[in-house]
C-alpha cells in the first residue's frame, strides 16, 4: 500500500484493536482458563492441587519458563475427552475473533496428553472440530504438533507414529517445554522425517536459550520459522541471516515479561528486531497464563515502547507473510489490512 499513515497516539488504540492479524505463535493448552479448569475438573472428576479460581490465579507467579510449566501440566490434566478439547479449542477461537484474528496456526502438545492415556484420535478429534468450525466466525485455524523437547527424541518419533493417521489434521510440526540443556540438534533426525512428510517445520529457541539454539534451529533442524526467537538480537550475523532469509520471528511479549526474559515491558527487543528488517510478529504464546490475549499483547507493548501505526502495520503484514496460509489467502488478508489502515 502507500505509505502508511501516522496516527494520532489517542487512536492507536483503536487500530491496534481493529486490523485484521494472525496469531502464529498460541499453546492452546496455554489458553486454558482457570475457570474452564475448574468447570472441566469438576465434570471429569479430576482433583486440582488448589482450592478454587482464585487459588490457581494466585499461582500465576512465575520466576522462569520451568515454573510456568509446572502449572501449565497440572492444569492440563484436566483434559480427557475430545469435547474437553473442543471446549478449550473453540473459547480460545472465540476470543481471537474477538480479537480481529483472522489466521491462527495453534500448537498443541500431544505427549503431555497420551502420557496420561489420552488418545491422539481423541485430541485431534476435538481439536480439529473446533478449528473447522472456526471458519463460521472468521477464523482460519490449523493446528501444529508440537514435541515436548525435555522428553527424548525416541518418545518424539513415537507421538509421530501416532499421529501420521490424522496426517490430513495438522499441517506442521514444533518443538516446545524447557529450552535450556535440550538444544535443537537433540531432534535432529525426527525433523528431517517429518521434513520428508512435508509437513511444515517451526521450533521454539532463542527464548531463554542463547542465540547458538537459533542457528542450530535454522542449520540443523531446517525450520521455517522461529518461536521467540529474541535472544538473536546478540548475535549481528545471526540477525543479518534472519533478516536476509525472512525468517519470521513469533515474538510473544507479555510472555516475556512473565517469564523475566525482560524485567520491564519498555525494555523488550521488538523494535530493534523490526528496525534491522526481521519478519518480527506479536503473539500471545500461553495467554491465559501470562496475562494477555493478541489485542492485549499489542496494546500493552505500543503503550510501553512507543511503536507507532507504521509498526503496527508492520506487525500485522508481517503476520499474514510469516503464515503457512495459501498465497491466495494471504493476498485477502493484506487487502483486509490495508483497507483498515486506508480509512485510518
Amino acid at each position: 500500500m502507500n505509505p502508511v499513515p501516522a496516527v494520532p497516539a489517542d487512536r492507536l488504540p483503536a487500530l491496534l484493536a481493529a486490523m485484521p492479524k494472525a496469531e502464529l505463535h498460541i499453546h492452546i493448552e496455554g489458553s486454558l482458563e482457570p475457570e474452564l479448569i475448574f468447570r472441566l475438573a469438576q465434570r471429569n472428576g479430576v482433583a486440582l492441587p488448589y482450592a478454587d479460581v482464585d487459588a490457581l490465579r494466585r499461582a500465576y507467579a512465575f520466576t522462569n519458563l520451568q515454573s510456568f510449566l509446572d502449572i501449565y501440566y497440572a492444569g492440563a490434566s484436566v483434559l480427557l475427552h475430545a469435547q474437553d478439547f473442543y471446549e478449550m479449542a473453540w473459547a480460545y477461537l472465540l476470543r481471537a475473533s474477538e480479537d480481529n484474528v483472522v489466521r491462527a496456526e495453534i500448537f498443541f502438545d500431544p505427549q503431555t496428553h497420551t502420557a496420561r492415556g489420552v488418545s491422539m484420535e481423541t485430541m485431534l478429534d476435538g481439536l480439529h472440530r473446533a478449528c473447522r468450525d472456526a471458519k463460521k466466525i472468521g477464523v482460519d485455524a490449523e493446528l501444529i504438533l508440537c514435541f515436548l523437547r525435555h522428553l527424548s527424541e525416541e518418545e518424539a518419533f513415537e507421538t509421530l507414529e501416532q499421529a501420521l493417521p490424522y496426517r490430513d489434521k495438522f499441517i506442521g510440526v514444533g518443538l516446545d517445554s524447557s529450552e535450556l540443556g535440550h538444544p535443537p540438534e537433540k531432534f535432529a533426525r525426527v525433523f528431517a522425517k517429518c521434513r520428508q512428510l512435508g509437513l511444515h517445520l517451526v521450533a521454539h529457541a532463542g527464548e531463554e536459550g542463547p542465540p547458538a539454539y537459533v542457528w542450530s534451529a535454522l542449520d540443523i533442524l531446517k525450520v521455517e520459522r522461529i518461536d521467540h526467537g529474541v535472544q538473536s538480537a546478540k548475535d549481528l550475523s545471526l540477525m543479518r541471516r534472519l533478516a536476509q532469509s525472512r525468517i519470521p520471528l513469533t515474538v510473544c511479549p507479555l510472555s516475556n515479561l512473565k517469564l523475566c526474559v525482560f524485567p520491564k515491558l519498555e525494555m523488550h527487543n521488538l523494535r530493534v528486531l523490526l528496525d534491522a528488517g526481521l519478519v518480527a510478529t506479536i503473539n500471545s504464546d500461553d495467554p491465559a497464563y501470562f496475562g494477555g490475549y493478541m489485542n492485549d499483547n499489542f496494546l500493552q507493548t505500543f503503550a510501553a515502547t512507543g511503536l507507532d501505526s507504521r509498526y503496527a502495520y508492520q506487525l500485522a503484514r508481517n503476520s499474514f507473510e510469516g503464515s503457512f496460509a495459501e498465497p491466495a489467502a494471504k493476498q485477502r488478508y493484506i487487502e483486509r489490512l490495508d483497507a483498515v489502515f486506508a480509512d485510518a
